[in-house]
């Protein structure tokens, strides 16, 4: 098989958006090759223009006159989806598709908070990964090279955790999140093998990939997890290649009313909603940090336009669909707070 007839990504062990992508890629069976590396230099290498932000994985594609990068999971799963039609991970029914989507975004954008919070929050955690990290990126790093390095990565991303909002005052929500989301795991794997069905959709990627990180390579959040969590483990476990599964269209929910979804609904719209919109408001007034009560507990935070293209996307997202299926969706979203998202008026 050529090189353009494979996809190129280009990742690192500790990003949990290259773990969510690479378990996608082998359950659709989509043929691909894998560099770990900084993207940066193979783009550069190969005279391939960098995309205008730097995210792991960055994903290179050759179906055009030129090889172009691309970052962002989400969009390129949807990519991905026009390009392989086969054992498509995206639910055939709307609003069932819905739900994935937003489930999708939340463990892409709020449960990356508990990753990042508890890598560098913590001393044995940011000792952690301090280590490990150089060696990531090679394990023949030298001595000397490791220790610098290991300082440089230390202070860089521990003197960006306000970026995830994470502080000495939010910690115990974050950490409380993180507790409700695995329980809400528990009970949900009690009775489905998948978030919607009996088949993986994007958001199951989508978490696994946060997964990967809280159960695998950070000890506070694996000794949690392993507490409190075994279903969650041993389901991330399988997640990792599932390109032995033989998926049928009817392995999906017939309707989006699981109780045991409920439950994880219910916490993307205890802490996740209230950030979208209180950084929706922040960014519709030119403000550069947007605060809000988050499971009672002030939340400051700087503001960010991506997170509040996340909001206009799923206000889209629910827009688009038929009369029909929005009112099959709010008889779900009703009370968990989720229905909040489309209360309000978002520019």
């Amino acid at each position: 098989m050529s090189e353009r007839e494979r996809i190129l990504l280009i990742g690192n062990t500790p990003s949990p958006y290259t773990h969510k992508m690479l378990a996608l890629l082998r359950y659709r069976q989509i043929p691909y090759s894998l560099i770990w590396a900084n993207p940066s230099d193979v783009l550069e290498e190969r005279g391939i223009a960098p995309p205008k932000v730097a995210l792991l994985p960055t994903f290179v594609f050759a179906d055009a006159e030129q090889p172009y990068a691309m970052v962002d999971s989400t969009p390129i799963i949807r990519k991905l989806e026009s390009m392989y039609a086969p054992r498509s991970v995206i639910p055939n029914d709307p609003a069932i598709a819905f739900i994935d989507y937003l489930l999708e975004d939340f463990a892409d954008e709020w449960c990356t908070k508990y990753m990042f919070h508890y890598r560098w929050f913590y001393a044995e955690d940011a000792d952690n990964a301090g280590t490990l990290l150089p060696f990531c990126i090679d394990p023949s790093m030298p001595a000397e090279q490791q220790a610098w390095a290991k300082d440089y990565y230390s202070k860089r991303q521990i003197e960006r955790l306000y970026v995830v909002g994470s502080n000495e005052a939010t910690a115990k929500v974050i950490d409380q999140s993180y507790r409700r989301f695995l329980n809400a795991m528990e009970a949900h794997l009690a009775n489905h093998a998948y978030m919607l069905g009996n088949r993986p959709a994007a958001c199951d990627f989508g978490l696994y990939g946060q997964l990967s990180q809280l159960i695998g390579f950070d000890p506070t959040p694996r000794r949690i997890a392993h507490e409190m969590a075994p279903r969650s483990i041993a389901w991330a476990s399988q997640l990792v290649d599932l390109s032995g599964l033989e998926p049928e269209t009817s392995d999906w929910f017939d309707a989006p009313s699981s109780p045991s979804l409920r439950g994880l609904l219910e916490e993307v719209g205890r802490v996740y909603v209230p950030a979208l919109l209180a950084n929706a408001k922040a960014l519709q007034a030119g403000q550069t940090k947007w605060e809000a009560e988050i499971d009672g507990t002030r939340w400051v935070q700087q503001s960010f336009p991506y997170q509040g293209k996340c909001l206009q996307w799923i206000v889209e997202q629910y827009q688009n669909l038929a009369s029909t299926d929005r009112e099959r969706v709010g008889q779900l979203l009703l009370g968990t707070g989720c229905e909040a998202l489309f209360n309000n008026k978002h520019e």
